[in-house]
């Protein structure tokens, strides 16, 4: 998909119903239901989105059947409540709402790939038998909200006089200069509670984040990880950057002492990227979009292997102490 950069997640936005002008809830639906089929009016479904936007409108309300069938209130699929980030900003206050999704928090898929690797950082520094600093997860998570919501506004500011996918109330680059001042001041504010090192790292970092979106114009390669050059030969080059992975995450466990419950998470890990390589189709965008966005599985289950494999420490901690004093007590 040549042009369109998934981490910062511009793609297109949810038309607007042409009867009462809120979100075509069906059409913003498409993720999980595919494309709006014939019988799925847009009316309807979209005054329904509007006043309870956080409810998923089973498939089939929209058809005349007079709701869910015997299974009860979950509806034909049985989904019943359904929760999602792009629901929530919709339930926002209305003021609010461009902001959001000027940092993209309808979509934040972004946000959770800057975050989770700092989780895993956190955990391999706690001490043995301890959780992660719960304060720290803090101020990374607060931090990555910040920097992913400012590299999005400078996205959208180089791109906006090209780019149709950048919303029209955001044009005129004082007004996003102005947002991502703000933006940047809050992201100081967590970074200063921060030690010199990790701020001068942090200082450094913002380089990435203002060229980032310029090189994805001139370059193949903005984050060395895009499908986009590789075309046919995608499938090939994630399996080679699978086995990098595994093999560096396979290191850091042996260098930190982890445990079995880390390498059993570092197993699954290998488990779903095969899943996700195998059933990879490279010309079926919402296929793309699926696996990219199921990264953050492979996040979560690593951080809960690192948290899991440091408590397990404590206890081959006090089986060598107990056999280190029966060796001196015999």
């Amino acid at each position: 998909m040549p042009g369109r950069d998934l981490t910062l997640g511009n793609d297109v936005r949810p038309r607007r119903s042409t009867l009462s002008g809120a979100p075509c809830w069906a059409c913003a639906a498409r993720a999980w239901r595919g494309p709006c089929g014939p019988g799925r009016g847009h009316g309807s479904g979209a005054r329904a989105a509007a006043l309870w936007p956080w409810l998923a409108r089973p498939a089939g309300s929209a058809r005349g059947t007079g709701g869910a069938r015997r299974g009860g209130p979950r509806g034909p699929r049985g989904r019943g409540l359904r929760l999602s980030a792009a629901a929530v900003v919709s339930s926002a206050p209305r003021p609010l709402q461009p902001y959001l999704r000027l940092m993209r928090l309808d979509k934040p898929i972004g946000t959770w790939l800057l975050y989770l690797p700092c989780t895993w950082s956190i955990g391999l520094a706690a001490e043995p038998g301890c959780f992660p600093d719960w304060y720290m997860l803090s101020l990374f998570g607060a931090g990555a909200v910040l920097m992913r919501g400012a590299g999005c506004t400078i996205n959208d500011m180089w791109d906006q006089d090209y780019d149709k996918k950048v919303d029209s109330s955001w044009k005129g680059t004082e007004r996003l200069l102005s947002i991502l001042q703000r933006q940047l001041t809050l992201a100081l504010g967590v970074l200063l509670c921060l030690n010199y090192y990790s701020i001068a790292l942090g200082a450094a970092s913002l380089l990435l984040v203002i060229t980032y979106p310029l090189m994805k114009r001139i370059t193949y390669w903005p984050q060395l990880a895009l499908a986009l050059r590789f075309r046919e030969d995608t499938k090939q080059w994630l399996s080679g950057f699978s086995v990098a992975m595994l093999g560096a995450l396979s290191l850091v466990g042996v260098n930190s002492n982890q445990t079995a419950p880390y390498y059993a998470a570092l197993a699954a890990v290998g488990v779903h990227l095969v899943h996700q390589i195998y059933t990879l189709d490279i010309h079926r965008p919402e296929d793309c979009w699926e696996k990219f966005t199921s990264n953050r599985t492979i996040g979560l289950m690593l951080f809960l292997g690192i948290v899991l494999g440091n408590l397990w420490k404590e206890n081959e901690t006090d089986e060598t102490k107990k056999n280190i004093d029966n060796r001196i007590e015999n």
